[in-house]
């Protein structure tokens, strides 16, 4: 049982990472002069963009503005939420 605390203690960590990188891919997405033929941004482009492109379909551009990030994050959240809550439970059960 301590093992399955530690995955979904492991799992939520990783959301939360993938959070903070989420939240750097739409922040630089506010400046249209960057090179995202940059290795590093291309990366970080692959990475992030078929998770965003999930919810972009979900809700269209509205005045030009791109709200599914919105969306995004509140659903990273929700995970990590759920996989904490979860760690929680099963170390409370060990004890």
């Amino acid at each position: 049982m301590e093992v399955l605390a530690t995955l979904l203690s492991v799992l939520a960590r990783t959301l939360e990472i993938y959070s903070l990188i989420l939240l750097v891919r739409v922040l630089l997405s506010w400046f249209p002069n960057l090179d995202w033929g940059n290795p590093l941004l291309a990366t970080m482009s692959s990475i992030t963009d078929p998770y965003l492109n999930a919810f972009r379909g979900l809700i269209p551009p509205i005045g030009g503005l791109d709200l599914s990030a919105i969306l995004a994050f509140l659903a990273l959240n929700l995970g990590q939420q759920v996989l904490g809550s979860a760690s929680m439970s099963v170390m409370a059960g060990l004890y």
